[in-house]
């Protein structure tokens, strides 16, 4: 079962890539959202797909009944999600606010920092 999901995520990272190539500043948050996606599917891959119980004691037992699922991925995962969602939410912002002072999300098109210099004039 890893094989499909771990076929996913490469595609989902292909995607991802392709998409933070595009000069569009939107598009490249959206690659990085994939990227993050992609990357949380790979963490859950590795703690296996198993159809064992979750790693919970049952009152009156002192540890749970095997076979327990490892819990680590998935904690890992979700702290990844919400750290991955502040970063999407604070990206946003920013880009809304480029786009209300510049007008644009065509990343050439943004050189308010880096402005360009006029070309000199070559002596005869």
């Amino acid at each position: 079962m890893e094989g499909p999901i771990a076929l996913v995520v490469g595609i989902l990272i292909a995607t991802g890539v392709y998409l933070m190539l595009a000069r569009d500043l939107l598009h490249y948050l959206f690659g990085l959202v994939l990227i993050s996606n992609a990357a949380n599917l790979a963490i859950f891959i590795t703690g296996r797909l198993t159809r064992a119980s979750p790693a919970l004691v049952p009152e009156g037992m002192d540890v749970p009944p095997l076979p327990v699922a490892n819990p680590l991925p998935q904690a890992l995962i979700l702290t990844a999600i919400v750290i991955g969602f502040g970063l999407l939410a604070f990206a946003l912002a920013l880009i809304a606010q480029a786009y209300k002072v510049l007008g644009t999300l065509d990343v050439d098109s943004m050189r308010i920092a880096e402005p360009v210099r006029p070309k000199r004039k070559k002596l005869p």
